[in-house]
């Protein structure tokens, strides 16, 4: 018989992810460690910021976890595009390189947020459960 905690989790609308990144290895570890957490969707991979805009009008994700570095249209330029669309998914910014530059071309293209593929389970897995959160109220 399942607690009331676990029957509340249940009920959580699933937030939708997009993954942005053009290294497979990447999206495979990324996929797996999210999904350990409930009430997630993944519902699809890019491996470059083109393909992540037209995922983005297919799909229409909750959230894009957007990779930098990138062939055919880098993450910046894409995080761009999409964040010029009406309602706009949120869009975190992931990178290997974190500077102050990288971190200022974020802010200006209008990424959301900004986090270190090195941090990325102490940045992003809190910043997942409150969007989900958020989501439900």
């Amino acid at each position: 018989m399942q607690n009331v905690c676990e029957r509340e989790k249940n009920k959580l609308t699933p937030l939708r992810i997009l993954l942005v990144d053009d290294s497979l290895q990447f999206l495979e570890v990324a996929a797996r460690t999210l999904a350990t957490v409930p009430a997630i969707e993944i519902v699809g991979r890019a491996f470059s910021g083109r393909d992540a805009l037209e995922q983005v009008t297919q799909l229409q994700p909750d959230l894009v976890l957007m990779d930098v570095a990138m062939p055919n249209m880098n993450g910046l330029e894409a995080t761009r595009h999409i964040k010029a669309q009406v309602d706009a998914p949120q869009v975190v910014i992931l990178t290997l390189h974190d500077s102050p530059e990288y971190r200022a071309a974020a802010e200006a293209v209008g990424a959301d947020h900004f986090v270190s593929k090195a941090e990325f389970d102490a940045q992003v897995l809190p910043l997942i459960h409150t969007l989900r959160d958020e989501k439900d109220t």
